[in-house]
């Protein structure tokens, strides 16, 4: 008995399996029973995750559906298929990814004394230590790079 592998049931598309792994990612930083830290950090990498997911696997997906072209992949879904289901998959991502920051890490943090503060919520001597810091500090290491549009 020989299988049929040209059946698109037989496999999993590549992009909704990238967001897939993002969501376990994601379950890590939701998981309380991991350090708070570890948290943060997880929710940090699910973000630097989908950043370059977009970046580089779904402008690849616009690039062939704007060409004209609509080739299948092994799964059967054409370019336009993949992109509703990744918009799909990506609004729910990221609607988990700011409830568990807004409503499970920050208050965590919070209860151990880290605050987040908007500069517009400092007082005069902190926003002029902040400056010192930076200018005295963070901005003579920096280096310029230069970013072309390639």
């Amino acid at each position: 008995m020989t299988t049929d592998l040209s059946r698109p049931e037989l496999y999993i598309n590549r992009e909704l399996s990238w967001l897939e792994f993002n969501r376990r990612v994601l379950e890590e930083a939701l998981d309380d029973g991991n350090p708070l830290l570890e948290r943060v950090n997880f929710l940090g990498i699910v973000a630097d995750i989908l950043d370059e997911f977009f970046e580089v696997r779904v402008a690849g997906l616009l690039h062939i559906r704007d060409s004209g072209r609509s080739p299948t992949g092994p799964d059967g879904m054409t370019p336009d298929e993949q992109l509703k289901a990744i918009s799909r998959k990506a609004h729910e991502l990221m609607e988990a990814h700011y409830r568990c920051w807004n409503d499970e890490l920050l208050p965590a943090l919070a209860r151990e004394g880290i605050f987040l503060w908007e500069a517009v919520d400092l007082g005069a001597e902190h926003l002029s230590f902040i400056r010192r810091y930076w200018r005295e500090e963070l901005e003579p290491i920096l280096t310029p790079i230069v970013i072309d549009s390639a």
